[in-house]
């Protein structure tokens, strides 16, 4: 009588989880790090300020040295027209000052053997757009592969303040 009682309770119970898998606990989720801060740009003396709110909203600005006839040697400042971020992928769009403006999409990585805080502890790379227009309305576009790295968390800057 027990075997049959046994044997009762057995198949109730695979018939009862039949169609279930077991389900492994999910992983806690680690907070993401926040990849706010300034980034070198193209050449020595220019960056990249990158802002990602507590909402996920990212806002910042390239600061560059003008290269055209009417601004060569000026600073300027181009703040995101556009800017997103998914898991480690960025990406960006400017608004145009001096009939210029940049596109970036790229991830966010870390540099091998650097601490966080220091200068290339974290790497923005990815594809770079600079597109241009002329008089006429022509666009011309050049597209390269950059790496910004990071600058030290201590020497970074206040945004600028926007006319």
């Amino acid at each position: 009588m027990r075997v049959v009682r046994f044997l009762a309770v057995f198949l109730f119970l695979v018939s009862s989880s039949r169609g279930q898998t077991a389900q492994p606990a999910p992983a806690t989720p680690k907070p993401a790090e926040n990849i706010s801060g300034m980034y070198s740009f193209l050449r020595e003396g220019e960056f990249v300020q990158v802002t990602v709110e507590e909402e996920g909203r990212v806002t910042g600005f390239v600061s560059r040295y003008g290269d055209s006839e009417s601004d060569r040697g000026a600073f300027l400042n181009q703040f995101f027209k556009a800017g997103k971020i998914q898991g480690d992928k960025l990406s960006f769009t400017t608004e145009t000052v001096h009939a210029t403006w940049y596109e970036f999409t790229g991830a966010i990585e870390h540099a091998a053997g650097k601490n966080p805080g220091e200068e290339g502890y974290r790497l923005l790379r990815g594809t770079l757009t600079e597109s241009r227009s002329d008089a006429g309305k022509n666009v011309s576009s050049k597209t390269r592969e950059v790496l910004f790295k990071s600058f030290p968390r201590d020497l970074e800057a206040t945004p600028p303040k926007r006319d």
